[in-house]
């Protein structure tokens, strides 16, 4: 498989295994309209995934002929050292608190990343950038209202999303540490370094941490990287995930409903 098709479904595998995250939530959400609300940011995450790992699919087909690769086999017949997923979105939810703040930091990075790749010179990019960075704005505005919201008013909810940051920082190194296909992707113009978007993503971040009086970020402190999902090493949670998700596709090969 070339690079530029793993640059491809990394950015479906972030956002598929995010859905699938965010999914767990259904029926156990704090309020009615809050499960509503994130069980539609996980099928806006997954209609992404979807488009990404078509475009995949097609590329390694097309670059294979004879090859008959489709989205589910991209999806669901992947072992877990496959998958380029950033470790953030592998992590269990936790409370509230924690899925939220989570959505938050992703969110901020995608909004910037499918920005600049809506001048992808790989048409097909820019176009699912193009479709989806109007959901992602969405989810952009409603995370930073529920960050404010939990961070600025009681004391049990201040500690849930202190702990949520505790969990969570030591993750966002990985999201600016380019790997071998970012590289390629920038260098044929179909995408960018995660880096060039690491000033704007802090700033915008602690924005919204400085209104619901929480500690704001360093871009400056290092942090101890020992996984990288961007090249395959994950942590324990994808396994489990996995397993959940790709169970009735592994137990019944072929099967369409």
């Amino acid at each position: 498989m070339d690079l530029l098709s793993n640059y491809i479904i990394h950015q479906a595998d972030n956002a598929l295994i995010l859905g699938h995250r965010n999914s767990e939530w259904t029926g156990h959400g704090p309020i009615l309209e809050q499960d509503i609300a994130i069980s539609n940011i996980a099928l806006d995450l997954i209609g992404q995934a979807r488009n990404f790992y078509q475009l995949a699919a097609y590329r390694i087909n097309e670059l294979n002929p004879g090859e008959k690769i489709a989205e589910d086999d991209l999806a669901y017949l992947r072992d877990g050292n496959e998958f380029k997923n950033f470790i953030l979105v592998e992590l269990p939810n936790g409370d509230w608190a924690k899925t939220i703040l989570r959505q938050f930091y992703f969110s901020v990075f995608q909004l910037l990343l499918y920005r600049e790749l809506l001048n992808s010179q790989y048409s097909e990019i820019a176009a699912i950038c193009g479709k989806s960075i109007k959901e992602t704005r969405y989810h952009l505005k409603w995370s930073s209202e529920w960050v404010v919201r939990l961070g600025d008013s009681t004391e049990e909810s201040k500690t849930r999303m202190l702990n949520a940051q505790q969990a969570l920082n030591p993750w966002i190194a990985e999201l600016f540490l380019p790997v071998d296909f970012e590289y390629e992707a920038t260098a044929l113009g179909a995408g960018i370094l995660p880096e060039d978007l690491k000033e704007e993503w802090y700033q915008r971040v602690n924005k919204i941490l400085e209104t619901a009086t929480l500690p704001i970020l360093s871009a400056e402190k290092k942090s101890m990287q020992l996984l990288s999902g961007k090249k395959g090493v994950h942590s324990e949670h994808l396994g489990f995930l996995l397993a959940e998700m790709q169970f009735l596709q592994r137990a019944y090969p072929g099967c369409a409903w």
